[in-house]
């Protein structure tokens, strides 16, 4: 096999430089955008904790009548 290795190395830069230059990149949200999001976050979650919450009723209900039916 051929020698795969490079000799030559690219210069580094610091870790503090590439994170600012990355830092920069960001785009960050208005505080109209982050609202609507959470506003959506925390109804999504209200819905969906019902939404469990109505199942747990349901399949304890039914498991109820299942035990109770056959005692009986």
């Amino acid at each position: 096999m051929a020698d795969t290795t490079n000799t030559a190395k690219a210069p580094k830069t610091s870790f503090v430089k590439g994170l600012k230059a990355e830092f920069k990149k960001i785009i960050w949200p208005n505080q109209e955008t982050v609202a609507k999001q959470s506003a959506t976050v925390m109804v999504v979650t209200i819905l969906l904790g019902a939404v469990i919450a109505l199942l747990d009723y349901l399949i304890k209900s039914g498991l109820n009548v299942i035990l109770f039916l056959g005692q009986g």
